[in-house]
């Protein structure tokens, strides 16, 4: 048997054949993944970690993403195996395009996978870099690493004030790995998001458009958070566009380091200390299901 496996290994090997074979196999298997929400910003994650390549492509990640022909997601995450760290995580927006960070996707994997590996703290490698997750009693802390505190690497398309930009409302630019512009108002509840948000998400100023924010103190250290998130849209939460909030909120000298922030979804925590911006709040597993062969064929 071992001869015989032999053989079509080197035949596939000699014609170049593994990768179409794979890429076959991948259409007429069914595709795992896990629902998973953080205060209502709700996810499709895919484990990868055991996959040559990576399941998700664009054309993929916008399929799944369509909540009426496909399963319905604010972002996608995709486990895949490190060397470097206990896994690998890509972010994927509905609309297909990449995420370089996202804060309460990186608290619902680290949580599953805490429980799944019977850990405490997890290493994550992330396109922001190796962010570290912890366990504190029930809560599952992320340090989402130092907040981007100059125009090139949030980035703007030229220099200006970060605390104060050039543009209606008086915003405030803070970089997580992804653009964040945020705006403090009196009040949020009357903010027309579907019409300010992709104004501002794609405003000359942001070359890679950006992730919109309206914020109103509500108490001390405690502020109200609606959010606009780029190639995504509304969303009832948003963890990276929390800690940008949080660092804005303290650099304008509204609020100390460690904030209260009740989004649409839920409650978050962030707490900006010296080895960066940590981040947490609830966490919740959905269901279990997998993509049919059918759907994928269709999708890729």
């Amino acid at each position: 048997m071992k001869e015989s496996t032999d053989r079509v290994q080197r035949y596939l090997a000699r014609y170049r054949l593994a990768p179409y074979i794979a890429i076959m196999v991948d259409r007429f298997t069914p595709l795992a993944f896990v629902k998973m929400h953080g205060a209502g910003n709700d996810f499709v994650v895919i484990d990868s970690r055991f996959r040559a390549g990576g399941a998700i492509t664009a054309e993929l990640a916008r399929a799944i993403g369509d909540r009426h022909r496909g399963v319905g997601f604010d972002q996608l995450a995709e486990l895949r195996a490190s060397d470097s760290a206990d896994m690998e995580l890509d972010f994927w927006n509905a609309d297909g395009t990449c995420a370089g960070a996202c804060g309460n996707a990186t608290r619902c994997v680290a949580a599953r996978l805490m429980a799944e590996l019977g850990r405490d703290s997890l290493r994550i490698r992330t396109a922001r870099g190796l962010l570290h997750a912890e366990k504190r009693g029930a809560q599952v802390w992320v340090n989402m690493g130092a907040p981007i505190l100059e125009w090139q690497g949030i980035p703007l398309a030229h220099a200006a004030d970060l605390l104060h930009l050039p543009l209606p409302g008086d915003p405030v630019a803070v970089g997580m790995g992804n653009p964040h512009c945020i705006h403090f108002l009196p009040e949020v509840e009357g903010v027309a998001l579907v019409t300010r948000g992709p104004e501002v998400e794609h405003d000359p100023l942001f070359p890679e458009a950006t992730n919109v924010e309206f914020a109103a103190l509500i108490g001390p250290d405690h502020l109200r958070l609606r959010v606009w998130e780029r190639g995504t849209g509304i969303t009832q939460a948003c963890g990276s566009g929390a800690c940008a909030t949080a660092v804005a909120a303290h650099l304008r000298g509204l609020t100390g380091r460690r904030v209260t922030i009740a989004a649409d979804g839920g409650v978050l925590e962030v707490d900006w200390r010296e080895d960066g911006v940590w981040l947490t709040g609830p966490v919740a597993h959905v269901f279990d299901g997998s993509l049919s062969p059918e759907f994928l064929a269709t999708a890729t």
